[in-house]
């Protein structure tokens, strides 16, 4: 200690994030808060989702539809199978299309397409797939390099085997790439996105007396605080347009990069659809939370941190605005449809499917196997999960249609 040695050795070992940010900082000044969503998520070496895990399992931090019952991929499938039917139907154009339709090219009419952006450990698709009766051609987009290598192995799984496809050769060929700006444009068929609109960075902008202010973040001695900056141009617009009511000293989260994401998605399809799943609301209805905001963090299937005490380490999320997607949509001339996700799913027969399990379990209870009576009732649970009116029910599904 008296030559120095704890602080010599302190640098001798790698920086965490939140040191590789205050350096930053010392050096340029405050991060306006977008940059530093995406290094806490996204940061090649300390990014929550750049680390080996697998975020979205039990033994990870949080579960989302598909991990929670296959029966969400299965449901999904139904609503896949129904939009093929649309786009191989004579003159089929029911959605907008507009500036986004262009010409198909020759031997494109009979090729769908079913992309999966932020796939994770390829749960639904996995189960979709298999609930298909066609072969469709299938990429996976994923910013996780572990989820990646997971995804690579996947188009030789017995799970992808449609129902009654055993005399097919071959298995399905699945494309796997690590952004939505590396998928081929004039697409066919179907774009799903499920809980990644609200990991996509955003600003954040403040409401005060005489116009908006946003948070940046900055350095106090050792730590990671948010200070008051100037409100860009194109955060103001943001605002103004999509922000919604907001009192005085409100939080809204600025999703920009949700906004050049569903862009980009959207120009990727001439003819089929957009599907985002997510929580979140209208403008309108989050307006009860932007005293606080929506932004927080998940940790082991727990709420987490304050976002910037340990920067990699959690899950940092934001509630989606789902005004701003569907105003984006319409003015692009697709057609929008927003629904509850227990309404979405029962619409594609979902709630009937509960009721068939209620009565087989029913069934089961009087006069039957009670290991099989535990299988129906576990299976009926799930979907009953998915259906909750207060949970993953309440999540909202965008669809956003064109050609």
């Amino acid at each position: 200690a008296t030559f120095g040695w704890p602080s010599f050795l302190a640098r001798m070992r790698p920086m965490t994030l939140k040191e590789i940010l205050l350096a930053q900082i010392a050096g340029s000044g405050p991060l306006p808060f977008e940059d530093f969503q995406r290094a806490a998520l996204y940061h090649p070496e300390h990014g929550f989702f750049s680390k080996g895990e697998l975020r979205s399992t039990k033994a990870g931090d949080f579960l989302t539809s598909p991990e929670v019952s296959p029966l969400f991929g299965e449901t999904l499938a139904a609503f896949v199978e129904m939009e093929r039917q649309r786009l191989s139907s004579p003159g089929a154009s029911a959605g907008g299309g507009g500036s986004l339709r262009s010409s198909e090219t020759e031997g494109e009419a009979d090729r769908f397409h079913l992309i999966e952006v932020g796939a994770g450990s390829g749960s639904l698709l996995r189960s979709l797939l298999a609930s298909l009766s066609f072969e469709p051609e299938v990429w996976a987009i994923e910013a996780s390099p572990t989820a990646r290598e997971v995804l690579t192995n996947l188009s030789s799984s017995p799970g992808y085997q449609a129902p009654g496809a055993e005399a097919r050769a071959g298995s399905v060929s699945l494309h796997v790439l690590s952004s939505i700006e590396e998928l081929p444009g004039h697409l066919s068929g179907v774009i799903l996105a499920n809980e990644l609109i609200d990991n996509l960075p955003v600003a954040i902008a403040v409401r005060t007396e005489d116009g908006w202010r946003e948070r940046w973040v900055g350095a106090d001695n050792d730590e990671l605080v948010l200070v008051d900056a100037g409100a860009r141009p194109e955060v103001v617009e943001w605002c103004d347009r999509f922000a919604g009511p907001c009192p005085v000293d409100g939080f809204v989260e600025v999703q920009l990069e949700a906004a050049r994401w569903f862009e980009t998605a959207l120009a990727k399809l001439d003819r089929g659809a957009l599907v985002l799943i997510d929580y979140g609301d209208t403008a309108e209805n989050l307006e009860p939370r932007r005293t606080e905001g929506t932004l927080r963090t998940y940790r082991a299937h727990h709420l987490g941190p304050h976002p910037l005490d340990q920067p990699g380490a959690t899950d940092v999320t934001v509630d989606v605005n789902f005004t701003a997607l569907e105003v984006i949509g319409q003015e692009l001339g697709a057609e929008v449809e927003y629904h509850r996700q227990d309404d979405f799913l029962a619409s594609l027969g979902l709630r009937e499917r509960l009721s068939r399990l209620r009565r087989a379990e029913l069934t089961l209870a009087a006069s039957g196997d009670p290991m099989e009576r535990l299988k129906i009732r576990s299976i009926k649970n799930e979907v009953e999960t998915l259906l909750h009116p207060r949970g993953l029910g309440d999540f909202r599904v965008l669809v956003v249609r064109v050609g």
